[in-house]
């Protein structure tokens, strides 16, 4: 198909979702009266306190109809990294007295990881579960690697970087035959795919706002009514007296705005993301050889793709490049990694069986709420002549193209 794609790389175009989302105009506008209007701390006792008070309850409520929790089991935090940092290192320091071993997988989100690292530093025992080839977590390990000295499981809902869903309900009901916490950080998945902390089983979740359109710097931690836990910080008392800080009501505003429209939208959104991403696999495997998924070719987040070409690994950053020039926005795999210079290959893909040079050759594709067909046939196209343009230096199979 001949695309015409002159006015849509001027504007570029953006399949980089995982990573952040842009803001709904429609959760900008809820946010505007935090702003100007009830501006007051949510704990002073005048009007302007006991409205921005309600103002936050009310969304508060809202997070908590979404992921189908009490609303005095949601607490806000600053974002997601926050919220994992506090599941982990406080359910520990609260629950330290009955064991000291902690079990994760190995294809978490780095702010797991390295608390994680932190934790061992502070004397407690980590495992760090395999996962198969299309990142589902093995659950035989887990069920070899719980003891009566565990204390907390967590395995993230749906993976970053490739995408694939884990197999939650039957690790939190293990959990609970073990009489273990579990914890699960479903930042990737909120919004996007049902989160029911009841009949998921979950102790503590962690999601947050800017992957679901809403503004950054919020996120919320779900802990379930009698759960162990102690404050990460200490202060004012407020959060119940587990999270001091004084509240960004215009954020959380927002946070619930976002939440209830992905709620409302799912099923339709949800459909329209996975034949999107399925029109492109099926463009990708018809047309070169060479190409291949990374993680669960089905059990997969609707607009999340991952996959490589056998042969241009090596060449996979300056494919992203060239693209970025055209005005094509995709990525090599999470956002937060490029930060780390230690090293420049994925853990997970090394954790799903690739070699130090594949785990370098992934390439991220994200579609979300206002990507288009057009979008993907932009990007098809595009990709195209890039793909043309490049000569691997690892490989010179003329096979690359079918």
């Amino acid at each position: 198909m001949l695309v015409n794609n002159e006015n849509m790389l001027k504007k570029g175009i953006y399949l980089d979702n995982a990573a952040t989302t842009c803001v709904d105009e429609r959760v900008i506008q809820s946010m505007v009266p935090g702003f100007t209007q009830i501006y007051g701390n949510a704990s002073s006792l005048h009007h302007f306190g006991t409205q921005a008070k309600e103002l936050m309850e009310n969304s508060r409520a809202t997070i908590a109809r979404c992921i189908g929790a009490e609303i005095n089991e949601v607490y806000f935090t600053s974002s997601g990294t926050e919220s994992n940092n506090w599941a982990l290192k406080s359910i520990a320091k609260a629950n330290r007295h009955k064991g000291r071993h902690i079990i994760v997988s190995t294809i978490e989100h780095d702010c797991i990881l390295n608390t994680c690292n932190w934790l061992t530093d502070e004397g407690f025992f980590v495992t760090y579960l395999p996962v198969d080839s299309d990142g589902m977590v093995d659950i035989f390990a887990l069920k070899q690697s719980i003891n009566p000295k565990t204390i907390l499981v967590s395995v993230m809902h749906a993976n970053n970087e490739i995408g694939t869903i884990e197999p939650i309900m039957e690790i939190s009901r293990i959990c609970k035959e073990n009489l273990v916490y579990f914890h699960s950080d479903a930042c990737q998945s909120f919004g996007k795919i049902p989160v029911d902390v009841d009949n998921m089983g979950i102790d503590l979740l962690t999601i947050n706002s800017h992957k679901i359109y809403g503004p950054k710097g919020i996120g919320a931690l779900y802990i379930r009514k009698g759960v162990n836990i102690v404050p990460l910080l200490h202060g004012g008392g407020q959060e119940a007296g587990l999270r001091s800080s004084t509240e960004n009501i215009p954020a959380i505003v927002g946070f619930a705005r976002a939440a209830e429209l992905c709620l409302h939208e799912m099923n339709h959104e949800a459909a329209r993301l996975t034949f999107l991403r399925e029109k492109l696999v099926q463009v990708l495997q018809s047309e070169y050889q060479s190409f291949y998924i990374n993680g669960h070719p089905e059990l997969r987040l609707p607009g999340h793709l991952s996959f490589s070409f056998h042969g241009l690994e090596g060449e996979t950053i300056r494919l992203l490049l060239l693209l970025d020039e055209m005005g094509i926005c995709v990525s090599a795999g999470s956002a937060c990694s490029s930060n780390d210079k230690s090293h420049n290959t994925s853990h997970v893909l090394q954790a799903i069986g690739l070699n130090p040079l594949e785990a370098r050759g992934a390439i991220r594709v994200s579609m979300g709420r206002f990507t288009t067909e057009n979008d993907v046939e932009v990007f098809i196209h595009s990709l195209r002549g890039v793909l043309n343009s490049l000569t691997s230096i690892f490989s010179t199979n003329s096979n690359f193209c079918g």
